[in-house]
């Protein structure tokens, strides 16, 4: 699915485009790919003096849904007041969503919910200042164009937080919370408008597919013939236990997270991490399979060689695996949207390797052995 959007400059100073266009295209692959596991592609292109957001999404099949994935995005901006008479006017300030740093759902002393906002260092310097200037005069929080909020400032506010009431009735809880949520995902630095929308074929990327699927079949193929040659018997388990694992992984992935991800896609970064993972979960076979040797050459009976070699192997897989698991959470929280999908996938195949190795291919040795 291919979205574009015109992106509405006007009210921005020129100096400022190269800032406020990268901060749209960040807080716009933020929404629509929230868990990393969706590979949206965002870019910003040039038409003569204007400007478009073209948004290219996979695996998603209804245009409306994502439609609302981006139109959901709240676009937030402060203006002061200008009374005169019965004339109320409104002047934008410099103050809007693009400083938001976080946003958090907090209430009164009435119990009535309201929103926080914590702004970044220039936007608490920028809200100080207006606040200063509007002593006793109120200062309208707007929300998607809609007036959401004119709370009157009794002093000049420093420290970088605010909060919306929601005026008159206030917020309902589910509102509130929604604000909050979409607040993090991000405000708009700037308006865009839905220009055209279509559904494009992926040839690109099934063929990328095809190719990785490929790269994984032949390596299971190969690893399951060193296993099987090396490790005879026990690798016949260990390809077993392989088999069960990656089951595991993929119904797993295929629930969203048992519900967590409704919308998880399998990316192309994604089935390489699945992939490395399934390598990892051969490694931990192969360190249970050398330590039970080990001990058999020490004169111990199978059964006791096999529980000593899980014993001693069970350190070395669990700090190799802990590792690995820091650093794929370290690559989810602190890089690109390309690279999440691979660091969630990872991760996630890592720990239920764990699961597989220790409990899937002892149980099933330890039935081999008693019978």
């Amino acid at each position: 699915t291919s979205l574009t959007y015109n992106i509405d400059l006007t009210d921005i100073k020129q100096g400022d485009y190269e800032a406020v266009l990268s901060g749209l295209r960040e807080v716009v692959e933020k929404r629509v790919n929230l868990y990393g596991v969706t590979e949206p592609k965002v870019a910003i292109a040039q038409k003569g003096n204007s400007y478009e957001l073209i948004v290219d999404l996979a695996g998603v099949k209804d245009l409306k849904d994502a439609v609302s994935q981006i139109g959901e995005t709240p676009r937030l901006d402060f203006r002061e007041v200008i009374q005169e008479g019965e004339n109320v006017s409104f002047i934008k300030s410099e103050l809007t969503g693009r400083y938001i740093s976080g946003a958090s759902l907090t209430f009164d002393n009435l119990n009535k919910p309201i929103v926080t906002l914590e702004f970044n260092s220039d936007g608490a310097k920028i809200f100080e200042d207006l606040t200063g200037r509007n002593i006793g005069k109120p200062l309208a929080i707007f929300i998607d164009d809609q007036l959401s909020d004119a709370p009157r400032v009794n002093e000049k506010i420093s420290g970088g937080k605010a909060t919306i009431s929601g005026g008159g009735d206030g917020f309902k809880i589910d509102e509130a919370r929604s604000l909050v949520q979409r607040l993090n995902a991000g405000a708009l630095s700037a308006p865009i408008t839905l220009s055209n929308q279509r559904t494009v074929s992926a040839t690109a990327a099934q063929d990328a597919l095809k190719k990785i699927i490929t790269a994984g079949v032949i390596s299971m193929i190969l690893v399951t013939l060193f296993m099987l040659f090396y490790y005879r018997l026990l690798g016949f388990f260990a390809v077993m236990a392989l088999i069960m694992y990656t089951a595991l992984t993929l119904a797993i992935f295929k629930s969203g997270l048992f519900g967590l991800i409704p919308s998880f896609t399998m990316t192309l970064s994604g089935i390489a991490g699945f992939i490395l993972s399934i390598g990892m979960a051969v490694d931990a076979n192969i360190l249970i399979f050398e330590r039970a040797k080990e001990e058999m050459k020490k004169g111990l009976t199978k059964a006791a060689a096999v529980e000593e070699g899980f014993k001693r192997a069970w350190l070395s897989i669990r700090d190799s695996n802990v590792s690995t698991i820091i650093t794929a959470t370290i690559l989810y929280f602190f890089t690109s949207s390309f690279v999440q999908g691979f660091a969630l996938t990872l991760g996630l195949g890592v720990l239920v390797s764990m699961f597989s190795a220790i409990y899937v291919t002892r149980t099933i040795l330890r039935i081999f052995i008693r019978h």
